[in-house]
């Protein structure tokens, strides 16, 4: 079956290159009974890729058992994978069949695997590894023949890293992994789905369909959608409800679109473990601390000017620092114009210092604009003209890297 007809059977709509090689990944290991990981931001529809991977396997006759691991309570999962004997705990009226048993010969989906407490991981990686599993409460190993496709909307990397998930485990279920795209990695499809969705809310509520302007297809397309597809279908009904004009302009439009990153900016960006920061705080909080750092430097070079007895290292220090300063292209301040009058460095009959005296602050320009056309300039000399190299340095597509260099006349 090619990808087409498989995009029409599931009803997924869109051409973008990366939703087409998840498809194509997901229909060659299909016939495999190899173990599949789907990784990708909540909302990107995940849960359809098990379903093609079942639905084109020869356990397609078989059980298809979709588990949400993250919305079982840690005290029950056990019982709720693997069963349980009658009287194994308080509650235990009687024996009970878990997923793995119940999905022998079929497609086990467990979604949002990276939420499993580590005592049932252990459970899992015996049941990958042997297909032999335990009841609670029982000493007696049942076999097991289930294909498992995992989902998490979580880097497991870094959940290893902080102790949360099993390494062996991570390996176990990674055999073939499938990336799938978020929804700004696929402007090319935004108004597509969005005219699906619309098409299905006109029938559903018995309305006219939505249709937008060019100016509001550009609004819809530089969004962020950190929501993704889902976030997307919500927005689109609200406006099919609430809307009696059905001709969306992007005024319109940003009225139901939430505050937050609105399109991709390149942004300087410091990793943060526990805080997170919006592009813009961070961009700010860069600017003041270079501004904090800058001020303190100023006052060091007079005290030390005032205050110290070498005046051969006096100089040479006021001569480096000074220049440092005046060439740095953050701080926007004059170089310095000789002085009305002079220094005395050893309140004695040392040598006379002229065209040095203490610098104003001046503030310096805040704006985004200006910042990211000079980050974009500085990209660009650094890999000497090479676009795609100072797109990846920045951590944006070159696509958005040509509009800004158009936008700002950058050469």
């Amino acid at each position: 079956m090619d990808i087409q007809s498989i995009k029409q059977r599931f009803g997924i709509i869109g051409g973008s290159p990366l939703l087409n090689r998840a498809l194509d990944i997901a229909t060659q290991v299909a016939t495999t009974d190899l173990t599949v990981l789907i990784t990708g931001e909540s909302g990107t529809g995940k849960e359809v890729f098990p379903k093609i991977i079942h639905q084109l396997s020869g356990r397609k006759h078989g059980n298809y058992i979709a588990v949400n691991c993250g919305a079982i309570p840690e005290g029950t999962i056990d019982s709720e994978l693997f069963g349980h004997e009658k009287g194994s705990f308080t509650g235990a009226h009687e024996a009970r069949k878990g997923y793995f048993e119940v999905a022998d010969g079929g497609t086990i989906f467990l979604d949002e695997v990276a939420e499993l407490p580590t005592s049932t991981q252990v459970r899992l990686l015996r049941v990958l590894e042997s297909g032999e599993f335990f009841k609670v409460g029982s000493s007696k190993a049942i076999k097991t023949d289930v294909r498992v496709v995992a989902a998490s909307n979580v880097k497991i990397p870094q959940a290893i890293e902080k102790g949360n998930f099993r390494q062996d485990l991570f390996y176990r279920l990674n055999t073939v992994p499938i990336s799938i795209p978020a929804l700004r990695d696929r402007k090319e499809d935004i108004h597509l789905i969005f005219r699906k969705f619309a098409a299905d809310f006109a029938e559903k509520y018995r309305m006219p369909t939505l249709r937008l302007t060019n100016d509001a297809i550009q609004v819809l397309q530089n969004f962020y959608w950190p929501g993704n597809i889902r976030q997307l279908k919500n927005v689109t009904e609200q406006i099919s409800i609430i809307e009696k004009e059905k001709e969306i302009n992007s005024i319109v439009l940003k009225q139901y679109l939430p505050d937050g990153p609105k399109s991709d900016l390149p942004v300087l960006y410091k990793k943060q473990e526990e805080e997170h920061f919006s592009e813009r705080e961070l961009l700010y909080k860069v600017l003041f601390d270079m501004k904090k750092d800058m001020t303190e430097l100023k006052k060091i070079v007079v005290d030390l000017l005032e205050d110290g007895n070498d005046t051969s290292a006096l100089e040479q220090t006021k001569a480096l620092l000074v220049k440092d300063f005046y060439d740095d292209p953050v701080v926007a301040a004059p170089k310095p114009e000789p002085a009305e009058h002079n220094f005395n460095l050893n309140n004695d009959n040392s040598e006379n210092y002229e065209g040095f005296h203490e610098s104003e602050v001046i503030e310096e320009s805040l704006s985004l604009q200006e910042k990211e056309k000079e980050m974009i300039r500085k990209a660009l000399e650094k890999h000497n003209g090479k676009r795609k190299n100072a797109a990846d340095e920045l951590g944006i597509s070159e696509r958005t890297l040509y509009r800004k260099i158009k936008e700002y006349k950058i050469r």
